[in-house]
């Protein structure tokens, strides 16, 4: 009786709450959650720039394409078979929803033991590929090594069980377990940079922190989702996932291939980036690097709101409530909206600073780092303007994924970055060079966001 209670109450939630107290309840702890793994993700970048190493901080820039593609891998069984397990809660179908999220489970693991394999032998190829230098090839190899070669499977593995948490109703869980890798990475970080590893081994130091950290959420989390089995439709048993149905495998790839595309081409459009940035010189590499990760403040609220909403979208679209889920999406679009806009105010303001949070400028590498600082904040306020319709962009993809349109979420990822950004990175950098480089996110997201907003309408 009192786990026919607990679905109850997170059907409740989902079908008759009020729209901004659901979302309070499923995005608060998904924004919060991003934000802690935006400062874990950041805060190794951070640390290396105490250093005043430029080139450190170039080789971060590079290795974070590689550590964005453990999202992408996440994306396509922890969005693909949450998405369906709130779609299926809504049909009232639990026997079904459990063995989508155990053949998730193990999808995710297979997927992440593939994909560091792959990168141990192929590392360095892929780093020369990425946009390193022989001055920053050596710091990419010493965080590769860690953080992707021996660091995939906790990684992808949190992620994918956070998302299935989140679709069943227990976003606080799901929130809690990321949100405590990254308050781990804060407090490992220097302490093995600085205090347990020689003069010169930051970067190992950071790579050591960030895996441990990862390792100790992926273990709260298996506990969490084990708790869980017992009230929602969740299943970790491998008997559950091999007797999954082949129609529920193909509706978990419809929507899950296009999100993992979605953040694989975002990826292959930093590659892009990186690229171009490189050619320019180390320092543009190191000062984009440092934009792209300040940037993601703004993204990482804007997405969570959007993760927060999709569960709602999928419930009740998956139950014929249109009309709900129409002021679920209205709602948490004016809320993005308003917060990216005053996001952009702050950069424009505090660029300067902001960047040079980033690279300190005192050390013996001063007269480097003053320029790499100067590029970064110049970067920042022309780049900080795509904020309003990158959040359009973002919360259209999770409604579609949410409606189970897996085709639609496909073509806008790839006109997004295939058919917009990269092509405009590439024209403006050749016109106007690192400033046309910089403005390109701006004109492409806007251009997409258009595309975006039709092909929803169209979808309903």
């Amino acid at each position: 009786m009192a786990r026919r209670n607990n679905t109850i109450s997170k059907d409740e939630m989902f079908a008759n709450a009020p729209v901004l107290e659901a979302l309070a309840v499923m995005a608060v702890p998904t924004i919060i959650s991003q934000l802690i793994n935006l400062i874990y993700n950041m805060v190794d970048a951070f640390f290396i720039g105490r250093t005043g190493n430029s080139y450190m901080m170039a080789a971060t820039t590079i290795t974070l394409t590689m550590v964005m593609l453990n999202v992408a891998f996440s994306n396509l069984f922890g969005v693909g078979g949450g998405s369906l397990v709130a779609r299926l809660m809504g049909r009232r179908e639990p026997g079904y929803a459990r063995q989508v999220s155990a053949f998730s489970v193990y999808g995710a693991i297979t997927l992440a033991v593939t994909y560091s394999v792959l990168v141990g032998v192929f590392l360095d190829p892929v780093l020369r590929l990425l946009g390193a230098s022989d001055a920053t090839i050596g710091f990419a190899r010493q965080y590769a090594l860690i953080v992707i070669v021996l660091g995939s499977l906790p990684s992808i593995l949190s992620l994918t069980l956070a998302h299935l948490l989140r679709n069943a109703g227990y976003s606080g869980q799901a929130s809690l377990g990321l949100s405590m890798g990254g308050v781990l990475n804060m407090a490992l970080d220097p302490l093995f940079m600085f205090v347990l590893l020689p003069r010169g081994q930051e970067v190992v130091g950071a790579a050591i922190a960030t895996t441990l950290s990862n390792v100790i959420a992926c273990l709260y989390l298996l506990i969490a989702v084990k708790k869980a089995t017992a009230e929602a439709p969740l299943s970790m048993r491998l008997r559950d996932a091999i007797g999954l149905e082949k129609r529920f495998v193909r509706d978990i790839f419809s929507v899950g291939v296009p999100s993992a595309m979605l953040t694989g081409m975002f990826d292959l459009a930093n590659i892009c980036l990186n690229v171009i940035s490189a050619a320019h010189s180390d320092l543009v590499l190191a000062a984009m690097g440092i934009v792209m990760k300040v940037e993601r403040l703004p993204n990482a609220i804007n997405v969570g709101l959007s993760q927060g909403m999709m569960p709602i979208v999928a419930y009740n679209y998956a139950s014929g409530n249109e009309e709900r889920m129409n002021e679920v999406i209205r709602k948490t679009r004016y809320i993005g909206l308003a917060f990216a806009g005053a996001s952009v105010v702050l950069f424009e303001i505090f660029a300067g600073p902001v960047s040079r949070a980033f690279l300190s400028t005192s050390g013996s590498d001063a007269e480097i780092a003053m320029q790499t600082v100067a590029f970064a904040a110049t970067f920042l306020r022309l780049r900080c303007l795509a904020s309003p319709v990158q959040f359009i962009n973002y919360n259209t993809s999770f409604c579609m994924q949410g409606m189970g349109k897996g085709k639609e979420t496909l073509l806008h990822a790839t006109v997004r970055q295939l058919g917009f950004y990269i092509p405009i990175m590439f024209l403006m950098d050749r016109l106007w060079g690192t400033t046309g480089l910089a403005s390109a996110l701006v004109i492409s997201e806007a251009l997409s966001a258009v595309f975006a907003l039709w092909l929803l309408r169209r979808s309903k």
